[in-house]
């Protein structure tokens, strides 16, 4: 019963969905001190739920090898479940958009693009963005730090200035961190579709330690945004977060359980909006 619902909730994705709403409410937070689901944390839980569901439908298509093994499995399993979270959800966000500010509505236009690309066969012979050499990495750490962060941003009327730059590149880098592990997890699959990625160049462990190195600098980032972002409260409940996601980051390994990655990797998104949020509560 628990390992069904565990299935449902990671692989539906859910799970993810509410990763990049716990993201965007964290930025929301700690820029105007307000907890709440207007019409863009809407819009952000339904595209992403959306987004991720057709990345698992035609992931499916290019792995059919995979299709008995692990998470493919059960994807493979319930893909007709997913399809229909996918046109609902997706539906569901095009409401949302329509209802947010032209504004919004173009911020979030160039990532919407993007994100499509990244899921779907846009570069001819059947070829994804993620499917590019090294680039899916850093496609998802921007698409993510721009949705999560600078939209947020936009939405609460921010100005830009160096301290919303130090937020914006500080998400760039934990997103980039986390995504790393992901990486180690997708070996075998990324060596079967003949993309290179950052393990495949440095190894496991000198991934695992970039990931690190990289939780490092997002610390020295926030602590520059000390008195401007963050307060002394939220800063100590980043610092655990961070402090438990390099733990985390440190004992992925590629033969572990996909749980550890999809459900606890990605996790550290919840758990560092419920510590900054619980500490400046």
């Amino acid at each position: 019963m628990i390992r069904k619902f565990l299935n449902l909730l990671f692989y539906s994705n859910f799970w993810i969905a509410a990763c990049a709403l716990a993201m965007a409410l964290q930025t929301k937070w700690l820029l105007s001190g307000k907890i709440g689901l207007s019409n863009l944390e809407w819009f952000i839980l339904c595209s992403t739920l959306s987004l991720y569901a057709v990345h698992r439908l035609t992931g499916m298509v290019k792995l059919k090898d995979f299709a008995d093994k692990g998470r493919y499995s059960v994807i493979s399993r319930f893909r007709n479940h997913i399809a229909f979270y996918a046109i609902i959800s997706a539906i569901t966000g095009a409401w949302f958009y329509f209802q947010l500010d032209l504004n919004l509505q173009v911020h979030l236009a160039l990532t919407g693009v993007i994100s499509l690309g990244y899921v779907l066969p846009v570069l001819g012979t059947g070829k994804r963005l993620r499917d590019v050499h090294y680039l899916k990495i850093f496609l998802i750490a921007i698409t993510w730090a721009w949705v999560t962060v600078v939209v947020p941003a936009l939405s609460e009327n921010q100005p830009w200035s160096v301290w919303l730059s130090l937020l914006t590149l500080e998400r760039v880098i934990f997103i980039f961190a986390i995504t790393l592990p992901f990486d180690i997890r997708d070996y075998q699959i990324d060596a079967h579709t003949g993309v290179k990625t950052i393990p495949g160049y440095i190894g496991m462990v000198g991934t695992k330690r970039l990931s690190v190195a990289c939780l490092a600098v997002t610390l020295f980032l926030a602590a520059l945004n000390l008195g401007h972002i963050y307060s002394w409260v939220t800063f100590a409940g980043f610092f655990i977060s961070i402090l438990l996601t390099a733990i985390i980051v440190w004992k992925a390994d590629k033969v572990r359980h996909d749980y550890y990655f999809t459900g606890l990797v990605d996790g550290t998104m919840v758990l560092q909006f419920l510590l900054v949020w619980g500490f400046g509560g």
